[in-house]
Parts: C-alpha cells; sequence; structure tokens
C-alpha cells in the first residue's frame, strides 16, 4: 500500500489477504511507519475505500504530489494527520489541492508548512473546520485573499506570535472563527484604536480563546476581552499580569473584568462566585488613586457602591490560656497549652494534684456561665482543650475517681 523509504511494504500488501482489505477500520493509524510514497494507487483505493480519518505522522512525506495522491483515493476522508512530516518550503500547487475539498479537519503541527500553502488548502477545502498549525516557527501570519469561512477551530499554539497585529489578520481569514487557541506564544498586547467597534468586527463569533503562557503585562488588554460579542471561555494561566497574585486573587480579579465569560481557565464561574469576585475587585482598589481606577471599578461601585474593607478575624484556636485548678481545699493558677489534649492534661497535672492520671476526673466551668449550664466533665481524652471554648479566668475542677461523679452546688462555692 503505502511506501516506505525502504520500500518494505510491498511484501506486506501482496501477504494480506482479501478478507483483510474488507475489514480496514475506519480510522487508519500509519504514525512512524516511515512512510515517504503513495505507492500503488489502486492498492491505496482498495484499502481505504472506508477508512474516515487517517494519521499520517511522523512519517517522511516531503512531496505534496504523494500526499495528493493518497488523499485523492481515499473518498470518504474526513480528519487528515499530517503532523512532524517534513513540508518546510514545499509548495501546493493549487491544481492538486482540489482533492482535499472533503477533508473538515486538518492537522499540520510541526510540518514547517508555509502560509502559501495554508491558504491553497483553505481555499480547496469547503467545509473545513479544525485546523491545527503548532509548532511552526510562525512569527508573522501572512494573509489569505480569500477567506474561509467555515473554519470554527484554529489551533496554532508553540509558534513565535508576539504583535496583536499578526493576531487580528485570522479575523478576515476566518470570520466563522469560534474557537482560538494562542497559548505559548508570546503575545504582548491586545491593541487596538478603537478596541470596542473593531474587535466586534474582526472575531464576531469567537466564544472561546485561550491566552495561556502569553506575554500580556495589563487589565487593559484582558478588559478588552470583553469587546468580543459572543466570548464565553477564556484562558488566562501563565500571565505576567497574574504573577504578583495569589491563585484566589488571580481568579477573582480576572472573573470581576469579564462578566459575560462563563468559564475560565475550564472552571465554571457560578453567579456566587461572580458577585464575590466583584465585590473583591471593589475592595482590591480602595487605596488606589483615583486617576489610575480601571473603567471596571467604577461599574461596579454603581452596582454594589462603594464598600468597606472586610474585617480581619483570626479564626485560629488560642495557643494558652490562664485557668484556675482546684482539687480538694487548694486552688493554683496554671498557664495551659490549649493544642493538648484532655489525656496529656492528666500526665501535666500528676504531680500538682498528686493523683495518677487514670484516677482522676476533670470538669470544666466557665467563669461567665459556670452557675447557668454547671460543670461539663472533661470525658474524652483524646479531645483537645480548644474545643471547650476556654478563655482565661475559667477553671478546671479535679476530682478523685472515687468520688462521686456528680458535682454538687456546694463543691463550687468550696
Amino acid at each position: 500500500m503505502l511506501h516506505s523509504g525502504l520500500n518494505n511494504n510491498n511484501n506486506h500488501s501482496k501477504e494480506t489477504t482479501e478478507k483483510d482489505r474488507l475489514n480496514l477500520p475506519s480510522v487508519l493509524v500509519l504514525d512512524g511507519c516511515g512512510i515517504s510514497k503513495a505507492g500503488d494507487e489502486a492498492e491505496v483505493a482498495t484499502f481505504c475505500a472506508h477508512v474516515v480519518e487517517l494519521d499520517l505522522s511522523h512519517n517522511q512525506l516531503q512531496d505534496w504530489g504523494e500526499i495528493c495522491t493518497i488523499v485523492s483515493n481515499i473518498p470518504k476522508l474526513d480528519f487528515l494527520n499530517l503532523s512532524m512530516n517534513p513540508l518546510s518550503g514545499i509548495e501546493l500547487e493549487p491544481g492538486l489541492a482540489e482533492v482535499f475539498f472533503r477533508v473538515r479537519r486538518l492537522v499540520l503541527i510541526n510540518t514547517r508548512v508555509t502560509w502559501d500553502t495554508v491558504h491553497t488548502l483553505t481555499r480547496q477545502t469547503p467545509e473545513l473546520e479544525e485546523l491545527f498549525l503548532c509548532l511552526n516557527e510562525y512569527d508573522q501570519v501572512a494573509e489569505s485573499p480569500v477567506p474561509c469561512p467555515s473554519l470554527r477551530l484554529l489551533q496554532i499554539t508553540d509558534n513565535q506570535l508576539q504583535e496583536w497585529d499578526e493576531v487580528r489578520k485570522f479575523g478576515p481569514m476566518y470570520p466563522g472563527l469560534q474557537n482560538l487557541v494562542l497559548s505559548n506564544n508570546k503575545l504582548g498586547s491586545v491593541e487596538e484604536d478603537t478596541p470596542q467597534d473593531t474587535l466586534q468586527c474582526l472575531f464576531p463569533n469567537l466564544r472561546s480563546i485561550n491566552l495561556n503562557n502569553s506575554g500580556l503585562k495589563r487589565w487593559e488588554d484582558i478588559e478588552r476581552l470583553n469587546f468580543f460579542p459572543k466570548l464565553e471561555e477564556v484562558r488566562l494561566m501563565g500571565l505576567p499580569l497574574l504573577q504578583p497574585y495569589t491563585n484566589k486573587e488571580r481568579r477573582s480579579l480576572t472573573v470581576a473584568q469579564l462578566p459575560s465569560v462563563s468559564v475560565l481557565n475550564g472552571s465554571v464561574v457560578t453567579e456566587g462566585e461572580r458577585e464575590d469576585a466583584e465585590r473583591f475587585f471593589i475592595r482590591h482598589y480602595l487605596d488606589f488613586p483615583e486617576e489610575t481606577l480601571p473603567h471596571r471599578y467604577h461599574v461596579l461601585v454603581s452596582k454594589y457602591g462603594r464598600l468597606a474593607p472586610l474585617a480581619e478575624v483570626d479564626l485560629r484556636p488560642r495557643c494558652m490560656a490562664m485557668l484556675e485548678v482546684r482539687w480538694g481545699e487548694r486552688t493554683e493558677t496554671l498557664s495551659l497549652r490549649l493544642e493538648q489534649t484532655v489525656g496529656e492534661l492528666k500526665k501535666e497535672l500528676r504531680a500538682l494534684v498528686d493523683l495518677p492520671a487514670n484516677g482522676m476526673r476533670l470538669y470544666y466551668i466557665a467563669r461567665e456561665l459556670g452557675s447557668a449550664l454547671g460543670p461539663e466533665e472533661m470525658k474524652y481524652g483524646s479531645r483537645a482543650l480548644h474545643s471547650y471554648m476556654i478563655q482565661d479566668g475559667d477553671e478546671i475542677l479535679v476530682v478523685p475517681k472515687t468520688k462521686s461523679r456528680t458535682i454538687s452546688s456546694t463543691s463550687l462555692d468550696s
């Protein structure tokens, strides 16, 4: 069927039975097989009559004529992966490209294919929906005079695009674009003289954009994403702009800047999260000079008013407390570690009260509530003291186990 550089597939094709020919899968993966030529056209047509998806990645194809021969003999071809084939500088003649007219998904990752060839392909694929151009070392985008209105997804990650003037060229070329994946390009800005009018026209159908690991450094660039009229999903991880903030701060500030985005970095934005983020946004800018406040701040202040800073409340348990420890007729004030357990406290009190740890019962008496609630026996040796909400001045009553478990009011008054 398809010839490798060693032409070692001829014997294999001769040995293939008719049954094998008829049962080839609709998804055919031939990656890394050393294929450099199409081989016999009749063989390709026989073997691939029912193939819908063809993966020819990591081969040695470097002649568009050979590729077109393969494609022309696969009548149902919908998906074609040519990634990692050495196609740098090799142009595709427009007359040959007509065989691609059925293809809807085309993968050209790390092929170094030229923009002229890309445009030749898109002109001849009237139903092309997905195009993958990653790792092709593009630092510029050559414009095409003929748009490709059918394209819905363009993935052009891991290239060298830095200027917004290059990215904006995708708008007229692919007017139906819904998903634009630009991650791992060092794009420095989203810059337009009249961003609202221009961006609405450039990408009227864009629903998703991935700018992960780009070079955006200004909040104005994030705010301009609001001018894409149908934008719903955004990925903005690894930006220099967001490095100074914690994960929670990054997400809150970004959610507040993008009111129409319902999915951020793969996670759905709930209404509750959006309100919390918008309130956080207002408080974040409370101490900023008036002239530096972003437009979004004033919009949110008109919605929520000027919010006061949140009070800082430390909910961590106290570490130490001064308690009155009472046993028999004696009382002593001790500074106790509240992170220790009841069992550990009993061991600490052994020498003081002259009782073994397993021979004493402890009762906690809250100073302010003791007369109303009575003593609370500290039954569980593994329970931490701070769980009793102990305060300075509270009491611990130590009673030998030989005495009654019930502590009378006279004991409390002694």
